[in-house]
């Protein structure tokens, strides 16, 4: 006895919404990541605001005294001095 087999076939409008299903549990599952990764302490956040100013002083996107001036006010901000 031969089993009968079923196709499906999606329309665009339902292979598209199979897609925007797939896509929102992926941009979920990087929100979730994000969400509950660690926070990373002041003093490393620091340095990573130190190297992306000075790569943007590099690419002359700012000076370094905008840089410099920045760096101190986000210091003040992010490790409590004012």
């Amino acid at each position: 006895m031969r089993k009968a087999v079923t196709y499906v076939i999606l329309g665009s409008s339902a292979a598209g919404a199979v897609a925007a299903a797939g896509s929102s549990v992926a941009a979920a599952a990087v929100a979730a990541s994000i969400v509950f990764s660690p926070v990373a302490d002041a003093s490393t956040r620091m340095e990573g605001v130190r190297e992306d100013l000075q790569r943007a002083v590099q690419l002359n996107q700012i000076t370094e005294e905008q840089a410099v001036k920045f760096e101190a006010r986000l210091a003040g901000k992010l490790l409590g001095e004012h």
